[in-house]
């Protein structure tokens, strides 16, 4: 038997080499590709493309196809117009003041107001002062134009007609004011007058709310000149400066009633033409009044 064993042996030898060598082959059967560029292709759309153009705003609407659509349309019209189109305006009265003093009580006044939209309005404003018993030695009127330029300040432009003193000046003004950072109200006006004289005006002013209802309000401003006007009292340069601080109290927020002092000081030329009229070119007052809007 072993004899048997022996003569079948060598042909089974021979028959493995191809089955093993098969089997070798279909193990690495998927790496038959070797090339280096396999998987690299470029891809079938660019990365960040543009995204498409935005679909035109509808030019129907549902409800029309329920309701009438004229009365649709005047609804939305309504809407636009309430929903930041509306016009207003307003009156304030920001300084109705008494001023005592030594000899005679004087009294000032500042008014402003406008009428109009959010970006267009209709602006007007009057300031002046006197002595009780007499006319006013400073009054002017203001009317103009006046346009957002951005949610903080107003560009305006318009006319001032200036009362006292005499002789009257009409003059165009250029301004610009609004609310600079750390909320203070702040104004510039230049002014030309149709006589070619150039003044300008700057103000400045903060309210620091002590309470909820108590303010006090510190305000300064400087009145400058291009020209000599012996006429007006006024000298070329800085012609004067005014310091005020008052404290009010706002009985409701539309009435307030301050105390306060102001102090006016006249400068260079200026305050020369005045001491040649037996002026004091200098002075400090207490001041009450009334702050009011509507």
């Amino acid at each position: 038997m072993s004899r048997a064993w022996m003569l079948a042996l060598p042909p089974l030898l021979a028959a493995a080499p191809p089955a093993l060598a098969q089997e070798d082959h279909s193990v690495h059967g998927g790496h038959e590709s070797h090339d280096g560029h396999a998987g690299h292709g470029a891809p079938a759309q660019p990365f960040g493309s543009a995204p498409s153009p935005a679909p035109s705003p509808p030019a129907d609407h549902a409800a029309d196809a329920w309701f009438d659509p004229a009365a649709m349309a005047a609804a939305r019209a309504v809407l636009r117009k309430e929903s930041g189109g509306m016009g207003a305006s307003m009156l304030m009265i920001d300084r109705l003041e008494w001023r005592p003093a030594r000899g005679a009580n004087g009294y000032a006044w500042e008014v402003e107001g406008w009428a109009g939209g959010d970006i267009d309005r209709l602006a007007f404003k009057s300031k002046g002062e006197g002595v009780s018993g007499a006319r006013p030695e400073q009054a002017e009127v203001q009317a103009g134009w006046s346009h957002a330029l951005d949610p903080w300040f107003n560009l305006r432009l318009g006319v001032r007609q200036d009362l006292r003193p005499r002789p009257m000046r009409t003059q165009a003004v250029l301004a610009v004011e609004g609310l600079a950072p750390y909320w203070f109200e702040v104004e510039g006006e230049a002014f030309v007058s149709h006589k070619g004289e150039v003044t300008a005006r700057a103000e400045a002013s903060y309210d620091q709310r002590i309470t909820q209802s108590l303010i006090l309000q510190p305000a300064a401003e400087l009145n400058l000149s291009a020209q000599h006007m012996p006429e007006l009292d006024t000298g070329a340069g800085l012609t004067s400066i005014e310091l005020g601080l008052r404290l009010r109290y706002e009985v409701v927020r539309e009435f307030a009633p301050y105390v306060g002092l102001h102090w006016e000081r006249k400068l260079g030329e200026t305050a020369r033409l005045h001491r040649a009229k037996g002026e004091d070119p200098d002075s400090l007052r207490l001041v009450a009044g009334v702050r009011f809007w509507f």
